[in-house]
């Protein structure tokens, strides 16, 4: 199970900036689409300069945009609860924290938050909890899961919670999950000891192989990433690609997402900043190196970061985002309905508050097409049939039809404000398909019209 890591830390240890003709190299064979081996990523990861980090984001521009199209996928989180059985020095949810009112969703709450994010536009939701067993557990989860599909439109929800047995897993599965999501916070074991002092959490190796179990037990897709300030973030991120590589020799199937959180300042947390700084340049060189490393994998930027800096990183390769979003439980429509809501503790503070309307319309004046699609676990294009397809060079159509089609349900059902843009952009990229495809497409934007939904390819 190591193994990886120690992959990361040969190929780290001999990693020097390459020179402007050895970039120019890499980044060719990135262009390839099959993704870096670890010693180029470590090259990519020690680049200094500015020509040479506007060099990596435009080869990473270029990469996303062959594999997934103009499509930015917009989601929200859903924290259920905020009780935690773990004592990590920096997060608000810690169970020695003084948090002044802990707080579980029941089930009902859980789909009224789910409510107001559907008609906000969000079909996707990505569940989150504490890492407790009672109030994040197995049966906790599925409860809250099997709630949310019978009295909700949402279409897919995706988890995040602590690591559990492949028999679990196969039980969080079958309950209708798509993406599994766990954070390793810190590849490294000695970091991660001393940030971790109680609690499950605390085993570094059981944490390590929870993308193991997850695959085993029928997770076709899962999603790392480690929490960067931890530790020297060369060594994070390269750990992170190494992992996805071992999932996919292992699985046949990468990473389906790579977060790219930083640390930021929680309420009651031991450690206020961050024991080794990330720069905004090198957190943007960070997200184009897992791009071109990963390049099948979608690339996450949280409201952690603030407004200019998640812009900047669409154009490094980033290719999902969230938007008006919550970390503490039953945070969504506290002021609406006109029925106040008693605040109960978030797991760290954000930078980015633009609700979803604003960030699509902001994703639509950059040229790119802002997208709530579904359609991948709608139609099985999971594990490795998804890498296969997005290896193929098929998804790029696939990703901005669905995209397109998603669009035009929100505009429909929402009516957001700023809409203009968006329909121009739509407008624009609908008229760049060709021949059959293009038909086709029009075809079901009628359907669309006509109010039918959930329409995909």
């Amino acid at each position: 199970m190591k193994d990886f890591l120690r992959d990361a830390e040969d190929a780290l240890g001999d990693a020097k900036a390459p020179s402007p003709s050895e970039l120019d190299d890499i980044l060719s064979r990135a262009g390839d689409l099959k993704g870096l081996p670890l010693s180029d990523a470590a090259r990519l990861l020690m680049a200094e300069g500015e020509d040479a980090l506007t060099a990596i984001c435009e080869k990473a521009v270029e990469v996303k945009s062959a594999v997934f199209g103009p499509r930015v996928v917009l989601f929200a989180p859903l924290y259920l609860s905020n009780y935690c059985s773990n004592d990590c020095l920096y997060c608000g949810f810690r169970k020695s924290n003084a948090i002044a009112r802990r707080k579980a969703l029941s089930p009902d709450e859980a789909v009224e938050q789910a409510k107001i994010l559907s008609k906000l536009g969000f079909k996707r939701i990505l569940i989150l909890a504490g890492e407790h067993p009672r109030y994040s557990g197995v049966d906790y989860l599925i409860k809250m899961a099997e709630e949310i599909y019978s009295r909700t439109d949402v279409r897919i929800l995706h988890v995040e919670t602590a690591p559990v047995s492949v028999e679990d897993f196969r039980r969080l599965k079958s309950a209708g999950f798509g993406v599994y999501v766990c954070f390793q916070e810190t590849y490294h074991r000695e970091s991660y000891k001393v940030l971790h002092p109680t609690g499950k959490k605390s085993d570094f190796l059981y944490r390590l192989s929870v993308m193991d179990r997850a695959l085993e037990a029928g997770f076709g897709d899962v999603g790392i990433g480690p929490l960067l300030g931890l530790y020297d973030y060369h060594y994070d991120a390269l750990a992170a690609i190494a992992h996805s590589k071992h999932l996919e020799a292992k699985f046949g199937a990468c990473a389906h997402t790579i977060s790219v959180p930083r640390l930021k300042p929680a309420e009651g947390a031991q450690i206020k900043d961050a024991p080794y700084p990330v720069s905004d340049r090198d957190f943007r060189k960070v997200v184009a190196v897992y791009r071109l490393s990963v390049p099948q994998a979608g690339v996450v930027v949280s409201t952690r970061e603030p407004a200019k800096l998640r812009e900047e990183c669409l154009l490094c390769g980033a290719s999902q985002i969230s938007a008006g979003s919550s970390t503490e439980p039953g945070g969504y429509g506290r002021s609406t309905g006109g029925i106040p809501r008693e605040k109960s503790t978030s797991q760290f503070d954000l930078s980015d508050m633009r609700p979803l309307p604003e960030m699509a319309k902001v994703i639509a004046e950059m040229g790119l097409l802002p997208s709530l699609c579904t359609a991948c676990y709608r139609s099985g294009r999971q594990g490795n049939n998804y890498l296969h397809v997005a290896q193929s060079g098929n998804l790029n159509e696939l990703c901005t039809a669905n995209a397109l089609l998603s669009l035009k349900e929100y505009l429909l059902d929402v009516r957001p404000e700023g809409r203009e843009i968006m329909e121009a952009s739509l407008s624009r990229f609908l008229e760049e398909f060709k021949g059959k495809l293009k038909k086709d497409v029009k075809k079901k934007m009628k359907a669309v019209e006509k109010g039918e939904r959930d329409i995909h390819y």
